[in-house]
């Protein structure tokens, strides 16, 4: 079989905006308070009474197999593993901010504490290397995120991707790994 390559799917129908999967982020990763790895983006309330849609947008490292973040990094700290999930090695990152500067995401930070660029690393790890879920796929009360092996068709990421999904800033062919199935539930973009 293939190697493994990792992949999520947010479901932003089925998000409440509840924000567990944030604070499950900053609790497993000791993510310090002025930043955050993952954060769900409320918009709304829209429409009129009694007609009101909240829309909720995932904001994370997308995981792209073409990454700007990682060819512009001077020392290699930036990198994409065998899996296809894109790190930053604390020890050689120098703080330049490069992969901060190239991502079209904006979802790298220069962590307060170590100086280092950080971001979303689906809890590699913390959880993926044991065989678990991310945290943040692991609490979310409305399933609303979907992990898995994209080169397993049989995977339940795989098949919930049946589904009409987008893919975030697309057309920059960054290729990312974290699909999105928009709102339909009236009134969402």
């Amino acid at each position: 079989m293939a190697e493994k390559r990792y992949g999520m799917l947010f479901d932003s129908n089925r998000c409440i905006g509840c924000q567990s999967c944030s604070v499950a982020c900053r609790a497993e990763n000791k993510v310090p308070e002025e930043v955050y790895r993952l954060q769900v983006r409320i918009d709304g309330p829209k429409g009129e009474y009694p007609n009101l849609v909240m829309d909720f947008a995932r904001h994370s490292c997308v995981m792209c197999d073409n990454a700007p973040c990682v060819p512009v990094c001077p020392t290699g700290a930036s990198y994409t593993n065998q899996e296809g999930i894109n790190l930053v090695d604390a020890q050689k990152c120098v703080g330049c901010k490069y992969c901060i500067n190239a991502c079209p995401y904006q979802a790298r930070f220069a962590n307060p504490v170590t100086g280092a660029a950080d971001k979303c690393t689906f809890c590699y790890e913390s959880r993926i290397k044991k065989g678990e879920k991310p945290a943040c796929v692991s609490i979310c009360p409305a399933n609303a995120l979907v992990f898995g092996d994209l080169n397993d068709p049989r995977s339940e990421l795989c098949l919930a991707m049946k589904r009409y999904t987008a893919k975030p800033k697309e057309h920059l062919g960054t290729m990312p790994k974290l699909s999105v199935i928009p709102n339909k539930r009236g009134g969402g973009q």
